[in-house]
């Protein structure tokens, strides 16, 4: 093993190890108690703000947000396959993410001579270069604020977090998925398509939904003035269940 990757290898097994005695202490009488952990993030919670190191300089989250939406994401660790993938499609698709005026990045607990040695891998076999910041959480800060860590799954990595954050700094989706299983980015694409289409109009979009196809109205609304807002018509199933073009705009 070369000398930078034992340092880093170091590294890691002392914050894990840092991280395993900041959850829980032991009392005088020798019992373990565990200290407070931050709430988690939910739908419709105000994103926590954070300042970070990463790939491209320090983050300061609202900052760097602006006016625009973000999915934040998390990664295991580095240097693993999954990992690897999924940080190269995000690169790939940083074109359609720029179209719904999304910004992506990404973490992982790793450090950030870590990330910029796995940064030439993910260019190398993915064929793209990391072209978005990659948080290096070594102290887990971020990582706690979002709930990132569970302990049954893992105790100290984080598990395959998604959260996207409208400009607003609210939280409108959460994902989770376990270590053994790469995310479905054109799901997520999908799911911002339907909240961008859904703020400020009466609708809702159904199953499987896909930009241009059809969508419900909103049960609050009447008839009388679902015919006002909705001049293409609409088919009504159930008094509840109306369907509709999707709006042009």
């Amino acid at each position: 093993m070369a000398e930078h990757e034992y340092v880093a290898e170091r590294l890691r097994s002392y914050e894990a190890e840092s991280s395993k005695r900041a959850v829980g202490r032991a009392d005088r009488a020798g019992r373990r108690v565990d200290l407070p952990q931050t709430a988690p993030v939910r739908l419709g919670d105000k994103a926590p703000d954070f300042t970070q190191v990463s790939t491209q300089g320090p983050i300061h989250f609202y900052d760097w947000m602006g006016d625009s939406w973000a999915v934040l994401f998390s990664h295991p660790a580095d240097f693993t396959p999954v990992c690897t993938t999924e940080l190269g499609m995000v690169a790939r698709l940083k074109p359609e993410f720029d179209k719904r005026n999304v910004k992506a990045i990404g973490l992982s607990v790793d450090s950030l001579f870590r990330h910029s040695a796995w940064a030439h891998d993910i260019a190398e076999t993915q064929e793209v270069a990391l072209n978005f910041p990659l948080l290096a959480d070594a102290d887990r800060k971020v990582a706690r604020l979002y709930d990132m860590i569970h302990p049954n799954a893992h105790e100290t990595e984080t598990v395959r977090s998604v959260f996207v954050i409208d400009p607003k700094k609210t939280v409108r989706l959460i994902q989770t998925y376990p270590a053994a299983t790469g995310r479905n980015f054109d799901e997520l694409l999908r799911v911002i398509d339907s909240l961008q289409l859904t703020d400020g109009q009466k609708i809702a979009t159904p199953a499987n939904w896909k930009p241009g196809e059809d969508v419900v109205i909103l049960p609050s609304i009447r008839n009388t003035e679902a015919d006002k807002l909705f001049p293409r018509g609409y088919k009504e199933l159930k008094p509840y269940l109306r369907i509709t073009p999707q709006p042009n705009d």
